[in-house]
């Protein structure tokens, strides 16, 4: 390999150590910032790669911040802790329907809101109920565990379900209801998976009645009906949106920041919320992170070495459509668990690009890349941001889970499912081509 080729890995893991690792709490965008700054002094990645990269994330990551403020506004309300209140008094005391319609609840969430919002919005208000509800912490474990797990796997249906999602549409061009006519029957298929496996693996823990009298009325939880009621609109009009960036050729940033700007107006005049701090509290980091990471990922790209990976992709083909399919989303899940799936997705995406399969060979690999990038994450606790953020979450509320304990849950409910999702993806697409 060239000194470039080095240097190019050399700044990737060294980027990649910070981000994980965060010494003193130092951000994550500004460990990005700084690889995309020794990146460009080593000329590993020239100041035109950096326009190009702005140009291929720029809209996911303003679509990203959108959605998270929406979902913050949301949160404030009491829109979620509503719904959870909402499923814990439907499930009339049976802990078994509980479980299931918390696993439904955040799959939900998690399709419209991402999984970003779905793991860190909606784990602390299950926490919050079972508590409630005084499950010890054997008891509590399956659900806490299953918020975060069923918020990545099923973030696949929409492009807006993960931030991973829109990069990789973004970067092929490809549309709204394109996507979704592709990846909401695997995300069904990872649904099915994630909630037998979580189900299995939990039976024994999950309780078997609970008293409902224990929670408060769902309704207890709105902090305002006009604002309650109007929200639902707002979120119809969301979807409507979501569907014209297609139709009108738009980007999907636009409409989730004019609606988060709606619903901070809207919040704003009902004294709900205070706009400001919303805006401050939104993962500005992330805009920063996206850029800079990619920034270096582009220098594993100028050094070839996702040249090479276009290679192993291109090999896989001829064992089939199937053997292709696994192969892509197995190799990026892989990768993800073990350097974080933001910068897989896009090396994923630029080694499909470089290799020469076209059709729905090239399709399968495409949708195989997100799937991969969305569920791989789970096998280990630095596999996203999400998760670490989660790990964060839960340690802040007393709930300790190390990180050995994870990785025995995470690889033993992650690899079947992402198997039966592949392989969801594999049927789907052989009958719609």
């Amino acid at each position: 390999m060239t000194s470039i080729t080095w240097l190019a890995i050399g700044v990737f893991v060294v980027t990649l150590v910070f981000v994980i690792w965060q010494p003193k709490g130092l951000s994550i965008g500004w460990s990005a910032l700084g690889g995309a700054v020794l990146a460009l002094l080593l000329h590993v990645v020239h100041f035109a790669d950096v326009w190009s990269v702005t140009k291929i994330v720029g809209d996911a990551t303003l679509a990203f911040v959108g959605i998270i403020i929406i979902s913050m506004v949301l949160d404030q309300i009491g829109f979620f802790e509503w719904a959870a209140l909402k499923m814990a008094h439907a499930a009339r005391g049976d802990g078994r329907k509980v479980f299931l319609y918390a696993i439904i609840l955040g799959a939900v969430v998690s399709a419209f809101f991402a999984n970003d919002g779905a793991a860190l919005i909606l784990t602390p208000i299950v926490l919050e109920k079972v508590k409630l509800l005084q499950f010890d912490k054997k008891k509590m474990l399956p659900f806490v565990l299953a918020s975060g797990f069923i918020a990545d796997t099923t973030s696949l249906p929409l492009i807006v379900s993960n931030l991973v999602n829109i990069v990789s549409a973004d970067y092929f061009g490809v549309g709204f209801i394109q996507y979704a006519l592709h990846m909401i029957v695997p995300d069904l298929f990872s649904f099915a998976a994630g909630l037998i496996m979580l189900y299995l693996f939990f039976r024994n823990d999950i309780p078997s009645e609970y008293n409902p009298s224990d929670l408060p009325n769902p309704t207890q939880a709105i902090k305002h009906a006009g604002m309650f009621k109007a929200s639902w609109v707002i979120l119809v009009v969301l979807l409507i949106g979501y569907i014209l960036t297609e139709l009108l050729h738009f980007p999907v940033s636009v409409v989730a920041l004019a609606i988060a700007l709606i619903f901070l107006i809207a919040g704003s005049s009902t004294k709900t919320i205070t706009p400001w701090i919303t805006i401050q509290s939104a993962p500005w980091a992330i805009v920063v992170f996206s850029i800079g990471m990619y920034v270096v990922v582009y220098g594993l790209r100028n050094a070839g070495l996702t040249n090479l990976l276009g290679h192993l992709l291109q090999w896989s083909t001829h064992s089939g459509l199937y053997g292709g399919t696994l192969f892509t989303g197995f190799i990026t899940a892989i990768l993800s668990s073990v350097m974080n799936n933001l910068p897989t997705v896009m090396i994923g995406a630029l080694a499909i690009h470089s290799a020469s399969t076209t059709g729905v060979m090239r399709e399968a690999m495409i949708y195989a890349n997100v799937i991969g990038c969305d569920l791989g994450p789970k096998i280990t606790p630095i596999g996203s941001l999400a998760t670490l953020l989660w790990l964060h979450v839960l340690s802040q509320k007393g709930v300790k889970i190390s990180w050995g304990q994870y990785f025995k849950t995470g690889i033993i409910l992650t690899i079947p499912t992402l198997f039966v999702t592949l392989s969801g993806l594999y049927l789907w697409v052989s009958i719609i081509h």
